[in-house]
């Protein structure tokens, strides 16, 4: 019979409520800010005051994965709800795409039709927006991180650029009078917001796409698992990422004799949660002969 190893990831409740927390922080001030840069007519206020107001919709899905990932599996759903986190990751990181796309637009638009902005509000409710960010990446970035915590740390991450930006254009309108700063302030941090977008979504879709998790090599674990005692050769070996922390495995391995399988899958999994961090195994025991793994360096693709 295959062996199996299963050690599923645990979540603490720690991370809900930082999120709750966070979540909490973020929507009570993404009005204010609203308000302020309505008045004030800042659209660096305004775009900020929409991306605090996106970061509390994201915060929240944040906060719901983090509950789903407590419970434990079902008959449903056997693995449990780890993959929640890389759902609510690719929600957010699409939903940013949005707000990126439409400041970047606004932005635009200011160019060719200027409006009279107060520097001096601007600046008052930036630098509070500035400290309430500073608080809340704080209190996400104290504790376990996972794709889940990182999509909902780049929104807060992008509402401290946008408080940085609209505080340094409403400095620099009160001291110069030069309005253009606020639009282009504001397309300089859609920028920077869409370089770690990107970043996370295609961390995301590799989860998804259950590619090999970046750090390991296939190839090098096949070979690994084949030097052990007994082992002839490995083959359809397979890698791919559960959630945050737990890495799956699945394989064929070739015996000198059924006999020595016990003491095999010992060493095998002793191997893989060792010296890769690869913590569920499911390894098909066979006898015949696969010349996949050992082989020579060039032997990179999937046996069959």
């Amino acid at each position: 019979m295959p062996g199996h190893e299963h050690d599923h990831a645990h979540y603490g409740p720690g991370a809900g409520g930082r999120l709750t927390a966070a979540l909490g922080l973020t929507l009570s001030f993404a009005f204010v800010e609203a308000l302020g840069g309505w008045i004030s007519g800042s659209l660096a206020l305004l775009g900020d005051a929409g991306h605090m107001l996106s970061d509390s919709f994201a915060l929240g899905l944040a906060a719901l994965a983090a509950w789903a990932i407590r419970q434990p599996p079902s008959f449903r759903h056997s693995y449990g709800f780890g993959r929640m986190e890389v759902v609510a990751a690719l929600v957010n990181a699409l939903l940013m795409l949005g707000v990126v796309g439409g400041i970047g637009w606004a932005a635009i638009q200011r160019f060719q039709a200027p409006a009279e902005v107060q520097g001096g509000t601007v600046m008052l409710i930036a630098a509070v927006g500035l400290a309430i960010n500073l608080l809340v990446a704080w209190i996400l970035g104290h504790g376990e991180q996972n794709l889940n915590i990182r999509g909902a740390l780049l929104h807060v991450m992008s509402d401290l650029l946008g408080s940085v930006a609209a505080l340094t254009s409403g400095a620099v309108i009160v001291f110069t009078g030069w309005t253009p700063i606020d639009p282009i302030l504001a397309l300089l941090v859609c920028l920077l917001i869409l370089i770690s977008t990107v970043r996370l979504l295609r961390d995301s879709l590799h989860v998804v796409l259950e590619g090999v998790p970046f750090g390991i090599e296939l190839p090098q674990v096949g070979r690994a698992m084949a030097k052990i005692d007994h082992v002839q050769s490995v083959h359809d070996l397979h890698i791919w990422t559960l959630s945050s922390g737990s890495i799956a495995l699945s394989a064929h391995v070739v015996l000198d004799g059924l006999q020595h399988w016990e003491s095999a899958l010992e060493q095998l999994n002793g191997l893989l949660r060792e010296e890769f961090g690869i913590d569920h195994t499911t390894i098909q025991p066979e006898t015949g002969f696969h010349i996949l793994y050992p082989g020579s360096p060039e032997d990179t693709g999937q046996g069959h």
